[in-house]
């Protein structure tokens, strides 16, 4: 018989995250990223792809200290508006941004599941772009919530308009899939860790502090073909870099080269992935 689970241990929720965000080590981690690393070279890359008016007002879900905030301001973008629910990491952002000339730049004190009024509020226009990087919508816990943030920022943008976000994959590799197996053995035993909410997620320790993360299934038919052919163009357009940013060490353990990019067009994002593979 399965032992039955702790359920007495909390479950990690997004107070959790905004704490382990807030701790002096994860600050420092991402404050040393946003001054001293800037955008990946496949980060710029999609970004000029996707987002090819430097005038068009783009939104950042989850800018943290501002390392991709800053990238697209020496881009040229100049109607950004960023938002971030650690207000520590939110305070490096505009620190970084009043260091680089970049006050227009409007940041926010904002939940990604409740986007709608601290949009309202400030007088934000609808967004021709967003982005939402480095992993940011798996560091949301529980799929409804994720999915309440695509809606949130399908809310926020234009129709049409393009979404880049990035992922890791619990399928990306022989190894990867193996470990995954053991884990889902652990669940079925119920010895996984009381904590986690859902199959797929991770909570660990390391360099930046406590980190949780979702890490989606793989996913199927064209969603899964278009990421694929995406990462195939970035790996020609600039082999040798996009290597490089897949194994660029001090940021977080075996980081993905790319995630996905939808259209956010007039159905909502959270739709656009099957419900077995979705974030």
């Amino acid at each position: 018989m399965a032992p039955a689970l702790n359920f007495a241990v909390p479950r990690i929720n997004a107070a959790t995250v905004r704490a382990d965000f807030n701790e002096l080590s994860a600050v420092l981690h991402y404050t040393r990223a946003a001054y001293g690393l800037g955008l990946w070279v496949s980060e710029r890359l999609l970004i000029e792809r996707l987002f090819p008016d430097r005038e068009a007002h783009l939104l950042e879900a989850g800018c943290g200290a501002g390392r991709v905030t800053i990238g697209l301001w020496d881009l040229g973008y100049r109607q950004l508006t960023a938002f971030d629910f650690a207000v520590e990491l939110l305070d490096q952002a505009r620190s970084l941004a009043a260091q680089r000339g970049a006050e227009s730049i409007r940041f926010l004190e904002a939940n990604a599941t409740r986007l709608g009024p601290a949009l309202t509020a400030a007088g934000v226009a609808p967004a021709a772009g967003a982005l939402f990087p480095f992993n940011g919508l798996m560091q949301i816990p529980g799929r409804e919530n994720r999915r309440r943030a695509l809606s949130g920022l399908h809310a926020a943008c234009r129709p049409g308009a393009n979404l880049l976000f990035t992922t890791h994959d619990r399928a990306s590799s022989r190894v990867e899939r193996a470990l995954w197996r053991l884990e889902a053995e652990r669940w079925a035993r119920g010895e996984r860790d009381p904590r986690l909410v859902e199959f797929g997620d991770r909570y660990f320790a390391g360099e930046s502090g406590r980190t949780f993360m979702h890490l989606p299934g793989p996913g199927r038919g064209a969603g899964r073909s278009r990421r694929d052919r995406v990462e195939a163009q970035l790996r020609r357009a600039s082999p040798r870099a996009c290597a490089r940013d897949a194994g660029r060490p001090g940021i977080l353990r075996r980081m993905p080269l790319l995630g996905g990019a939808a259209r956010l067009n007039g159905r909502s994002p959270a739709k656009v992935n099957r419900p077995d593979a979705g974030p």
